[in-house]
């Protein structure tokens, strides 16, 4: 791995490689073996988007080992999907690190990320969803994008959305989390002339079957331009709609 970089390197000196192709040789440069992970360190070059750590389902040493190891290579650092318990062992290793209790995401920024061509609002249709769209929105701000939060806005009183009309005038793309019925995504794609990410959520009473039904209206979306991703998955939406914003 090592030797790999000092030849890119030794090529860029003499002149045989430009920056731009040694930028795109060192995409698929080897990713660093820990044993129990993998960790692509160079997943910002080939996707625009860097190795972002789930948490859900790793132990608190894996999580801090990963994170460790990305930040010492000089990555931003996004954990996603853990409790402040297991926080409170990463801050001992990235000092610097905040973590973010609705989104249930730490963040430690090493260095500024190409910006966004504009901003993403990023609605919820409830205050229940508040949680999944604090998600995409952390994960919005972490790839370099301006984020606009339009929260409680569901279609049970549509006057609150179109009180926040300029702010969704303003965006280049729209991400929408709704639970219960899931309509508020195929409203709001009738009012504007932007991509909107639809993100089903698993908040409401028996019939909602924690996300499904919301899933199902979204996909069904009358007007064009709606993307659905998975239930709850604020962070899918987010990445989807930076690289939307970075285009």
């Amino acid at each position: 791995m090592k030797r790999q970089l000092e030849d890119i390197l030794a090529q860029v000196e003499k002149g045989e490689l430009t920056a731009a192709e040694a930028c795109e040789a060192l995409k698929h440069y080897p990713y660093q073996d820990l044993g129990f992970a993998k960790v692509d360190h160079h997943r910002q070059l080939r996707r625009g988007i860097p190795e972002v750590v789930y948490g859900a389902g790793k132990t608190d040493e894996q999580i801090v080992r990963i994170a460790r190891e990305i930040v010492k290579k000089g990555g931003n650092l996004l954990v996603t999907r853990i409790e402040e318990s297991t926080f409170k062992k990463l801050k001992k290793a990235v000092p610097k690190a905040v973590y973010h209790s609705q989104a249930r995401a730490a963040t430690f920024r090493h260095k500024t990320t190409d910006p966004g061509k504009g901003p993403i609002v990023v609605m919820t249709a409830g205050t229940s969803d508040v949680p999944v769209g604090e998600e995409a929105a952390v994960t919005c701000e972490m790839l370099g994008n301006e984020v606009d939060r339009i929260y409680d806005v569901g279609v049970a009183g549509l006057h609150r959305l179109l009180g926040e009309y300029e702010k969704l005038r303003r965006a280049r793309v729209i991400i929408v989390a709704a639970g219960m019925e899931g309509a508020l995504p195929s409203v709001v794609a009738g009012l504007v002339s932007v991509p909107v990410v639809a993100v089903p959520t698993s908040v409401g009473y028996g019939a909602s079957f924690k996300g499904v039904a919301a899933l199902l209206a979204m996909l069904n979306s009358c007007p064009g331009g709606v993307g659905v991703v998975n239930i709850d998955n604020g962070f899918g939406a987010a990445c989807l709609a930076s690289l939307i914003n970075h285009l």
